[in-house]
């Protein structure tokens, strides 16, 4: 007899995961992937939509051929920032653009000073101004700069719907997509902003996020969701065991993604100024966030430590946090590596290198500087700092001793926990699609972190 499954397509940048649940949500199976990137047609990087395309769908086919499961239900989660443009008869047009690609100059002269100026523009949309990364203007960039591809345009999905598109045809706009710091969203009006309708641009009307369509694949009817933006995903497991306490997301990894959920105070332009934003929720709710470079600026400096020393960069895995070091950086202000702003690599100042005795107390000093700037970022999405009662730390910086007692540290009056549910995002998206699971069948691991103590 076949085993009824929830399967779920998790799309991120780099890994391509396929997971199949039970009907509790536990984990049966999962499989992973990587696409070399290609090339798009101005010669910049990016994901293969092709391959990544055929990929989603062979693989739901192989499965249903193999028959030992069966697929009751389908979803996605996918990287936001990154749109897919559908001609009048539905073939998609050009390649999947990276949000990583520059913005030429002059694309959008003019263009926030018939809104109010980047600044109030940037606070009714959420969205500090980020060229590409805001997926609204890359529209804008399209039409103004690419004529041949433009004229051909009739309709624009974000990448979850478009991966939904692939097996139901149905051309929607997910809540979720639209809300992540794209300038498309008014979230004073909560509706599409003024722009969008100036500039006769057509975009779907959004659907609540749990909307689904019964499609037949082969011999099997497969009720299939719209998809989800991954960040909005992996808030829902965490939203569902939370009960009446309010908590702060912080997801780390490449980024730190720090998600108050529960935040109900419009962004101010200081916080614009710092990198704050706003998601929408599977809800509709907006979701405060900030965001460091946490896992890139770890990775740059590392690297030039392990250049430094002459040793290996799995030490740094290994490390544990010796107290004794960090009371003396609490107790000591003689100089701080990171002095304006987000830098790249200040430890390939040699003089800094220098005043270090060993790596270990040189990469206590890099995780000291890094998680006070990681505290600052959340401190900025408390709203009232007295309503969060927890701090959920998820990710890779799980496994790293030194910051996770540092980050208790600095935020002491808070309780810090790590606080993994494994494979969050592609569980949260098949909750989207399976209202019926409760909290009590989600594992939760959590692990209160001690702060140093003076």
């Amino acid at each position: 007899m076949q085993q009824e499954v929830t399967a779920i397509f998790d799309i991120g940048k780099t890994n391509k995961k396929f997971l199949l649940f039970d009907e509790k949500l536990k984990l049966l199976q999962q499989e992973e992937t990587v696409f070399e990137e290609i090339t798009d047609d101005d010669g910049f990087p990016c994901d293969d939509i092709v391959k990544l395309a055929a990929w989603v769908r062979s693989t739901i086919e192989g499965t249903i051929l193999e028959g030992k499961f069966l697929i009751k239900s389908l979803n996605f989660s996918t990287y936001g920032a990154t749109l897919v443009y559908l001609n009048k008869d539905g073939i998609r047009i050009t390649p999947l653009y990276n949000y990583l690609k520059p913005m030429p100059e002059g694309t959008l002269k003019g263009f926030y000073e018939r809104y109010g100026g980047i600044g109030e523009f940037s606070r009714q949309t959420a969205s500090p101004a980020l060229n590409m990364l805001n997926s609204g203007l890359q529209i804008l960039w399209l039409k103004r700069s690419k004529h041949e591809y433009w004229k051909q345009v009739k309709n624009i999905l974000h990448l979850p719907q478009y991966m939904s598109y692939i097996f139901t045809g149905e051309i929607v706009a997910g809540y979720p997509s639209i809300g992540c710091h794209t300038a498309l969203w008014d979230f004073d009006k909560m509706q599409y902003h003024k722009w969008v309708s100036d500039e006769k641009i057509n975009l779907p009307t959004p659907v609540l996020s749990d909307t689904s369509f019964e499609v037949k694949i082969g011999n099997t009817v497969i009720k299939t969701g719209i998809g989800i933006h991954d960040s909005s995903a992996s808030l829902v497991p965490y939203l569902r065991v939370a009960g009446d306490k309010k908590f702060i997301l912080v997801s780390t990894g490449t980024w730190a993604i720090n998600m108050n959920p529960f935040s109900s105070t419009k962004l101010t332009s200081d916080e614009l100024k710092q990198d704050c934003l706003c998601y929408l929720s599977i809800e509709q709710k907006q979701v405060k966030s900030s965001r460091l470079f946490l896992g890139h600026i770890h990775e740059v400096n590392t690297k030039e430590l392990t250049k430094h020393f002459g040793i290996c960069s799995d030490v740094f895995k290994c490390i544990v946090a010796d107290e004794t070091l960090l009371k003396k950086l609490f107790l000591s202000d003689e100089f701080s590596i990171f002095k304006n702003g987000i830098p790249e690599n200040y430890l390939g100042d040699t003089e800094i290198l220098k005043s270090f005795e060993s790596p270990v107390e040189a990469y206590h000093h890099l995780m000291f500087e890094l998680t006070k700037l990681e505290a600052k970022a959340i401190s900025l999405v408390y709203d009232n700092p007295d309503t969060v009662e927890n701090i959920y730390i998820t990710g890779g910086f799980v496994k790293n001793d030194i910051f996770c007692r540092l980050l208790a540290t600095f935020l002491k009056n808070k309780k810090v926990y790590k606080a993994e549910i494994y494979n969050a995002t592609a569980l949260g998206t098949a909750m989207v699609i399976n209202k019926n699971i409760t909290a009590g069948d989600i594992e939760i691991n959590l692990e209160e972190i001690q702060p140093i103590k003076f």
